[in-house]
């Protein structure tokens, strides 16, 4: 078993164990019961932010949930920037700075206000009936933007936002990144470098028990995701020479390399997939990289083959591992072709480390004062990339503190309501206690 997976095994073991039981004070009472108060604006909030598309792609529509929000944070003593991103393709972020007390710990609170449904979509409308609502973004993540929201108000409410140092950060593309990613990424790298914690606020994950009662997992560590291009080329020629001198065409040695992938790669926390694949005489990517145009002949050796895939890992060891063994494979020798594998940019890892931890051990300790169960670590394979990985590297964080859904990415995305008011009353009380340390 390699480091990697022994830090994890004895993280989750850790963190499993409940957290001693603490009554909530005066102000805590009043942050839970302030977030119960105004389930009926936070709903609201929530279906305005619905009801308009704001698809990675759609600029105005990113633009257009950002001026809702503005006013949301101002009201709360924040300062709110807008952060234009045209020149990457999107729209931009939301940058909310609330100014706290000198030398108390600063939080950093991640969000993205686009969705994966662009206008063409047919899913445009939020729908409520009674404990869950569907709509696009309604979970992933304007549910994750509201749940902050509630959580401020309710801090607001009971004093404890005054001296709280928080940077709100909302991304606008985070289901498809701007290009360049380092331009679209920048502002909210160089926010993470002022952070003392950071807190995500896309989905919480809920893991079935064996008794059939779900269990609320918290989230300290999350995979990366870097896609991949593999081009193969080679000596053409009349289908009966294949197999000779001049080696056994594109196609052939293409899948020899990615046989070698599949048994030499994969270990633990890491995964490799081939997602698209295409040869012949002559074959070519189209512009978005979905599609592969190709062409040929039963009777032509294959002269170009292409194969497109991702690649995660659970630390930036493990990632330039990998890559140095999937190079080493491609640079062997295979009669008659040569190839190049590429990389492009993609989220870095968020590994499970002991800050990580300590964090999730801060939350245990808010869920025994609110009486619930411990929230163990969750594996980091049943969760995909998130922006906060691109802080990772900078500042301890706990990912998963928006609301509980399903069917996320999908027309069939459903929130579970009551989970916005938990996990906004687990945000505030939290919240409250960081920001009450000293840096």
């Amino acid at each position: 078993m390699n480091k990697t997976r022994l830090l994890l095994a004895a993280i989750i073991s850790a963190t499993a164990l409940p957290a001693s039981a603490a009554a909530p004070t005066g102000t805590e009472r009043t942050m839970t019961a302030t977030v119960d108060k105004e389930q009926a604006r936070t709903l609201a909030l929530l279906e305005r932010l619905v009801n308009q598309n704001s698809g990675s792609r759609n600029v105005a529509g990113n633009k257009a949930v950002i001026a809702m929000l503005t006013p949301e944070f101002e009201a709360l003593g924040f300062k709110v920037r807008f952060l234009p991103m045209e020149q990457t393709g999107r729209a931009g972020h939301l940058l909310a700075t609330h100014p706290g007390a000198k030398g108390a710990k600063r939080l950093l609170l991640i969000g993205h206000t686009d969705t994966v449904f662009e206008p063409d979509s047919p899913f445009q409308t939020f729908h409520r009936e009674g404990d869950k609502a569907t709509g696009p973004g309604v979970a992933d993540d304007k549910g994750g933007v509201v749940t902050i929201v509630a959580a401020l108000r309710a801090m607001q409410a009971a004093g404890t936002l005054k001296k709280a140092n928080i940077e709100v950060f909302l991304t606008g593309d985070e289901e498809d990144a701007g290009d360049p990613q380092a331009v679209a990424r920048a502002d909210l790298v160089a926010a993470g470098k002022r952070a003392d914690a950071a807190l995500d606020f896309e989905g919480l994950v809920r893991l079935g028990g064996p008794d059939g009662i779900p269990t609320d997992m918290g989230s300290i560590a999350r995979r990366s995701a870097f896609s991949w291009t593999l081009n193969v080329t080679a000596k053409s020629g009349h289908s009966s020479g294949v197999f000779g001198a001049d080696g056994d065409g594109a196609i052939y040695a293409l899948a020899r390399m990615l046989a070698a992938f599949r048994a030499e790669v994969p270990e633990p926390n890491l995964t490799l997939n081939v997602g698209l694949i295409g040869g012949g005489a002559q074959a070519a990517l189209d512009a978005d990289q979905a599609r592969i145009a190709g062409s040929g002949k039963t009777n032509i050796i294959a002269a170009q083959a292409l194969a497109r895939g991702d690649l995660r890992t659970l630390s930036p060891q493990q990632h330039a591992a990998a890559v140095a063994k999937m190079q080493a494979i491609v640079a062997r020798a295979y009669p008659g072709a040569t190839a190049t594998l590429t990389f492009e940019d993609g989220y870095p890892p968020m590994a499970p480390t002991e800050a990580n931890k300590a964090l999730l051990g801060k939350l245990n300790g808010v869920n025994a004062t609110l009486g619930l169960p411990a929230m163990p670590a969750l594996d980091p394979a049943k969760r995909g990339a998130g922006d906060i990985s691109f802080v990772a590297a900078d500042v301890a964080g706990l990912a998963g503190l928006g609301p509980a859904s399903s069917g996320d990415h999908t027309p069939a995305e459903t929130v579970d309501v009551p989970s916005i008011w938990l996990q906004a009353k687990r945000a505030a009380l939290l919240m409250s206690r960081l920001a009450a340390e000293r840096r």
